[in-house]
């Protein structure tokens, strides 16, 4: 019989809460996987201290490359300086016209790594035309206000076409002159078959998180639009992970592609990890969960679950108790999605429920717990889930219920 009384042996505070078990689980396989089951001990590792790790040198910072002074003015007005690894091996390597894969974690620098060439190539002439392909619309909307930034004054013209926004002003936009489209491959796919979108106009063309399109089943839609697009362009494809699939789709699109990894260590240095196994009930689970959450340290926290349904209602019944919460997920329109975000950033709200939606693209300063309510399916999802903490050189916490 479980109470709600406490033990003093939790890392996430002074206490445990009542009803569950620490436990540590052996690896059954290689790889962490045990017939499509995830290895929970791979939940469990503490963070280190980042300051540890080497310092990367790099052989260009942003005034060095060869780019319009222009756009150079407005790089050095967002305070860029030094480049990250990406674009520092991979900003060159574009501007020469190079097809590339980029094999690089989320929070690494590739969006600068990509627009910066690609919008010099606009302004060298207004024919040079991008479009952006990426999974989710949260990631459309970051890489759009990227570019709106570094091409402040420049009068270049970029258009979203995401779902859950309306389709009309969408056909209206893409009406207009635009040097850039930037989407999710299903409504531009959309767009393309209206009429309203014609890809034979595109001189480069981004696949950014390809490995997470080929997750959510986007792979035909982009082998369908890369198929009508001119013979001679420009490919660049980013990727956590590079699975057959998309190596497939590399050799078949891309010319002699240059392939740059720079990918780190597989989950942040800088996050402790561990797990809750919770022992009763799902009335058990959200006490539980309301306990931690009454806690001072968990100060801006990111939960995630399984279905749309259920991270709905563990919102709703989140407010209920008091919390000031707000979710994200594919069934709500984009205009109350972003309403939700920007509560979450500007701390209006200190809790935002999810679905797999948030795990990447999101970039929300100051997360101090990831909690995973619901086991994410895969190890990867996992790793891009727990990277919404520690940004930068800051601690983080993860934390999983099992």
């Amino acid at each position: 019989m479980h109470t709600r009384s406490f033990r003093k042996t939790s890392r996430f505070g002074s206490s445990r809460p009542s009803g569950f078990k620490r436990k540590r689980f052996p690896g059954k396989r290689k790889g962490g996987f045990s017939a499509n089951k995830i290895d929970v001990s791979r939940f469990i590792k503490k963070g280190v201290t980042v300051e540890e790790e080497v310092a990367y040198i790099p052989t260009y910072k942003f005034v060095d490359f060869k780019v319009d002074n222009r756009l150079k003015n407005n790089i050095v007005y967002k305070g860029y300086k030094d480049t990250t690894p990406i674009q520092d091996k991979i900003i060159p390597l574009i501007l020469d016209g190079k097809d590339v894969i980029g094999i690089a974690n989320t929070g690494t620098g590739k969006t600068a790594a990509f627009l910066i060439p690609a919008i010099n190539k606009s302004l060298t002439s207004r024919q040079n035309k991008t479009i952006i392909i990426v999974p989710t619309r949260e990631l459309a909307f970051q890489i759009e206000k990227e570019f709106r930034d570094f091409t402040h004054g420049l009068n270049l013209f970029s258009v979203l076409c995401i779902g859950g926004t309306s389709v009309r002003d969408q056909f209206r936009n893409l009406k207009r002159s635009n040097d850039f489209v930037v989407g999710t491959p299903g409504r531009i796919k959309d767009m393309v078959q209206r009429k309203a979108l014609n890809m034979a106009q595109f001189k480069t063309i981004v696949l950014d998180e390809a490995d997470r399109m080929l997750d959510m089943g986007f792979v035909e839609d982009i082998r369908f639009l890369m198929e009508q697009m001119p013979q001679e362009k420009q490919c660049l494809l980013f990727s956590a992970t590079l699975p057959d699939e998309i190596d497939r789709l590399s050799r078949k699109f891309l010319r002699d592609p240059i392939k740059i990894s720079v990918k780190v260590q597989e989950s942040a240095a800088n996050v402790n990890q561990d797990i809750i196994r919770v022992m009763g009930d799902s009335t058990k689970k959200l006490e539980i969960l309301c306990e931690l959450l009454n806690k001072n340290e968990f100060s801006k926290v990111l939960i995630f679950g399984k279905t749309k349904h259920g991270v709905e209602k563990l919102s709703k019944t989140l407010i209920q108790k008091g919390f000031r919460a707000e979710s994200i997920h594919g069934d709500k329109t984009q205009p109350k999605r972003k309403r939700a975000i920007d509560s979450f950033k500007s701390c209006h709200c200190k809790i935002l429920v999810a679905t797999d939606v948030a795990a990447r693209g999101l970039d929300i300063d100051d997360i101090s717990h990831v909690i995973n309510y619901d086991i994410p399916a895969t190890y990867d999802d996992y790793v891009h889930r727990i990277g919404r903490t520690g940004r930068g050189r800051k601690r983080g916490e993860a934390i999983t219920f099992v």
